[in-house]
């Protein structure tokens, strides 16, 4: 099969999958919703804190949108190890490093695609509440925060996708990953300090901040989690490569 063909068949499976479908729009929909939520709620009675970074406030609902992110890719890649349709896939496309990379194609794409929309409906949303203190779109960097989020979520689904072909379940990857996430990334953040920043969900997370709190800059936070998601689909990769199907 030619390199569009095994394109083509990779998104019609990713775009037929009723999870990785629902996890999209869940991704957006609680992302937006939360930061409208919780901008609303606060007005702009934090305008006057020395330590409130509205920019960071206006993507709040981030941190449910990334788990959503890391639902779609586990489910684009965990879909083949079901009922042995991996045997059948790769049946059809023998070049497994083929086959690999449109799978990450077809993750990557549709994540970014739509993060960038959740992302700037998340800014325009959340800001319609805080009045004067809103951020402003054009400022350099709201901007860098629209595009740069969009691309952590699309880093989060890889780096999601590629542990999934490396430990072949996702129920494996979704029972370490989400509480990791939600408490373990938490508690060394408070814990250990700057060790902390280059965890894959703090650093890419400092694109979010008109002030980033850690010791990374947000092209550097971004980096890191790039590296975090090339080392696991690397992995995916070599496990792919090696094993049988």
């Amino acid at each position: 099969m030619s390199t569009a063909a095994v394109l083509r068949s990779e998104w019609i499976k990713i775009r037929t999958l009723r999870g990785a479908v629902w996890s999209l729009l869940a991704g957006f929909v609680l992302t937006v919703g939360f930061a409208v939520a919780t901008n609303a709620a606060i007005g702009d009675s934090e305008a006057d804190n020395a330590d409130f970074d509205a920019l960071h406030s206006v993507f709040i609902g981030l941190n449910l949108g990334q788990i959503a992110a890391i639902a779609f890719g586990t489910t684009a890649m965990s879909s083949e190890y079901q009922g042995g349709a991996i045997r059948a896939s790769l049946t059809a496309v023998p070049n497994r490093s083929l086959f690999y990379a449109a799978k990450l194609t077809n993750v990557a794409g549709p994540a970014l695609a739509l993060g960038l929309v959740t992302t700037l409906v998340s800014f325009l949303g959340g800001s319609a509440f805080m009045g004067d203190a809103a951020p402003n779109l054009g400022d350099g960097n709201a901007l860098r925060a629209v595009v740069g989020g969009a691309v952590y979520l699309a880093l989060m689904a890889l780096f999601a996708a590629g542990l999934t072909a490396l430990l072949r379940s996702g129920v494996a990857v979704l029972s370490i990953l989400i509480p990791f996430i939600l408490v373990v990334s938490m508690v060394l953040g408070e814990a250990s300090g700057s060790l902390a920043d280059y965890l894959p969900d703090r650093a890419g997370q400092q694109v979010l901040y008109a002030d980033p709190p850690g010791d990374l800059s947000p092209p550097a936070g971004l980096a890191v989690t790039a590296l975090w998601a090339g080392a696991a689909t690397l992995a995916g990769w070599w496990s792919l490569r090696r094993r049988d199907a």
